[in-house]
């Protein structure tokens, strides 16, 4: 669950992020702030990488007293 969060963090955030500079230094205009969007980018961006590199994805719980 953790591992597709970070995925789906990671592709949002590199669309925001394009988005983002496109309109900041290109034409495409969404209506948003295109700053917002480059930072609401870099965040998301970097949380999901985060969570990709640091969690790992299990359903089952581990026992303390192995």
């Amino acid at each position: 669950m953790i591992k597709i969060l970070g995925f789906v963090l990671t592709i949002g955030g590199a669309i925001a992020l394009v988005m983002g500079i496109l309109g900041a230094f290109g034409s495409l205009n969404v209506g948003l702030s295109p700053w917002a969007l480059i930072i609401l980018g870099v965040v998301f961006f970097f949380a999901g990488i985060g969570l990709l590199k640091k969690r790992k994805d299990t359903d089952t719980i581990e026992s303390e007293n192995k």
